[in-house]
């Protein structure tokens, strides 16, 4: 999306609030209805007020920028202008009807409150066809502390997101948003894994991947969080100018995700109508089902036991995967949606790269001879809050070949394999993180594979690293009975020999010496312990 134009002079303005305060008032916000709601009620709240917050902020920027436009203009043409719809939606700037905007809310909310948000939403909605069954109506309702709820209001009054110098509103509340999720994520611990993987994860695989243009799918979307990071890599790559030449396409099975996600897309100046009109179980009812993705990124529930299973899919080419767990039918799912230059990352259980239950295995194989996988990554432990399963990436594509202009390495008949388990940083007790340093090794180590232009501008190549990446043929993999875990093909890391070490027999006999040492010196003291006990008399 192009960045809106902003008002002559218009700076970091006198009384606005940053963007961390804004997230710090916003968080107490939160806490202002945690004990009257659950977490994921009290999420939809929260974000549904922050994103009505937003709209009336940029609709209100907006109106103050065609305003100072037309100074020299007569004041009864003026009024008409500046009720001009196309002069907002042209610069991607929601339509906020009167009722909806921000002062109108305050100044009317002692009158009750909850029925003042629900028409709001509702008049939004109404005149933004995008956002139609978005956001929510649940603010005049009998559980709903409507003196709590006054007071939210109050409180995100004193967040603005406008007047942030160059940074326009959408900006400043993407940051809040996804500041959001992912606090949401952390309080309401594994439930979040319906709607949120962790950052580092989602930029690694849209590192590796490199959407530049054209679609891009995500058949369980959670809150659209792998369209965002995609979107954010084309804009720090090609320019915010160059937003629009990715589509984004997807679907969610849970009501609520589905709408975090369509607001989320909608605040990041992405199309929403790309995860349909409508929530929907993927394998029940595939809303894509002509879809042919140039890319894929997708974060699936893992190892999911209760899931639609119906033998006689047409997407189960490579096998019909076990009712007891749907990792096979997510794979195969990916495949059957990609371009015949398509490329997929799916973060998956480690499980699923040497399971041989109910035919799993066999699935794998024929997967690994049709030449689909491209590279397997295991992931640190403790990148998932919300789960203990340890992780994997797995990188599907239809061709491993030069394709034609591009010149990429030819890779056919061959995987890389990369044990990323030692990288990451912990950032406190119970998570990690991967940094921006392990980001790119281990993206750089898949492009100066496949041989991209972003390695051949840096100047790298490929080679085999003992302990952490190694190319392997489709025979060694069929070798090893098909496993795909990197642990098995990378070997160990190569340790550097060092001249002045001790060597190993003089370091034997040093701290065997030093041993039987410290048995002298315990036996010592025993017997001085011994002695003391003696003296004492009972």
């Amino acid at each position: 999306m192009p960045p809106r134009k902003r008002a002559t002079g218009q700076g970091e303005l006198p009384g606005m609030s940053s963007t961390k305060q804004i997230q710090d008032i916003l968080w107490k916000a939160a806490d202002k209805l945690r004990g009257s709601m659950d977490a994921a009620q009290y999420k939809e709240f929260v974000l549904g007020l922050v994103f009505l917050k937003y709209v009336s902020d940029a609709f209100a920027e907006r109106r103050a920028q065609i305003a100072e436009e037309l100074t020299d203009m007569p004041e009864d043409r003026r009024a008409e202008f500046l009720d001009e719809r196309d002069e907002y939606t042209a610069e991607n700037v929601f339509w906020v009807p009167e009722i909806a905007r921000w002062d109108y809310l305050v100044e009317n909310a002692p009158n009750g409150v909850g029925v003042l948000l629900d028409d709001a939403m509702d008049a939004v909605m109404r005149e933004n066809p995008p956002l139609v069954g978005v956001l929510p109506k649940i603010f005049n309702r009998d559980n709903v502390d409507q003196k709590r709820l006054k007071e939210l209001v109050d409180l995100i009054s004193d967040a603005r997101f406008t007047g942030h110098g160059e940074r326009s509103a959408q900006d400043v509340l993407g940051e809040v948003y996804e500041y959001f999720l992912e606090k949401f994520a952390r309080a309401e611990g594994k439930r979040a894994g319906e709607f949120y993987t962790p950052a580092s994860v989602v930029k690694l695989i849209v590192e590796i991947l490199e959407p530049y243009e054209g679609r891009v799918y995500d058949p369980c979307c959670g809150s659209g969080g792998m369209f965002v990071q995609a979107g954010k890599f084309v804009a720090a790559h090609a320019g915010r100018d160059h937003t629009h030449d990715i589509a984004v396409y997807g679907q969610e099975a849970n009501e609520r995700t589905w709408r975090l996600a369509k607001m989320n897309l909608a605040i990041h100046g992405m199309d929403p109508k790309g995860i349909g009109d409508r929530w929907a179980d993927t394998f029940a009812e595939d809303k894509h089902p002509d879809m042919r993705a140039d890319f894929i990124l997708a974060n699936p529930p893992f190892n999911m036991s209760d899931w639609a299973r119906k033998e006689t899919d047409p997407r189960w080419r490579y096998g019909v995967p076990p009712q007891g767990n749907a990792n096979y039918a997510w794979l195969q799912h990916m495949v059957s949606k990609l371009g015949d230059r398509g490329s997929a990352g799916v973060v998956l259980a480690n499980g699923s790269m040497a399971s041989k239950l109910s035919g799993e295995g066999e699935i794998r194989r024929t997967m690994v001879e049709n030449d689909l996988v491209a590279c397997m990554v295991t992931l640190p432990s403790n990148l998932f809050r919300t789960t203990a399963i340890p992780a994997c990436l797995w990188f599907l594509t239809k061709d491993k070949s030069p394709q034609g202009a591009r010149a990429l390495a030819d890779r056919r008949g061959e995987i890389l394999f990369i044990d990323a388990r030692g990288l990451g940083t912990m950032i406190d007790r119970t998570e990690r993180i991967l940094t921006d340093v392990d980001l790119g090794k281990i993206a750089d180590t898949y492009h100066t594979w496949r041989g991209t232009k972003s390695a051949k501008t840096k100047g790298l190549s490929y080679h085999n690293v003992p302990g952490f990446c190694y190319t392997a043929t489709l025979d060694e993999v069929a070798a090893r009975d098909y496993v795909l875990t990197p642990g098995q093909y990378v070997g160990a890391a190569q340790v550097e020999e060092n001249d002045s070490a001790e060597p190993l027999a003089d370091r034997i006999e040093r701290l065997t010496k030093q041993l039987f040492s410290n048995f002298e010196e315990a036996a010592r003291l025993e017997n001085a312990v011994r002695h003391q006990i003696g003296r004492i008399d009972v």
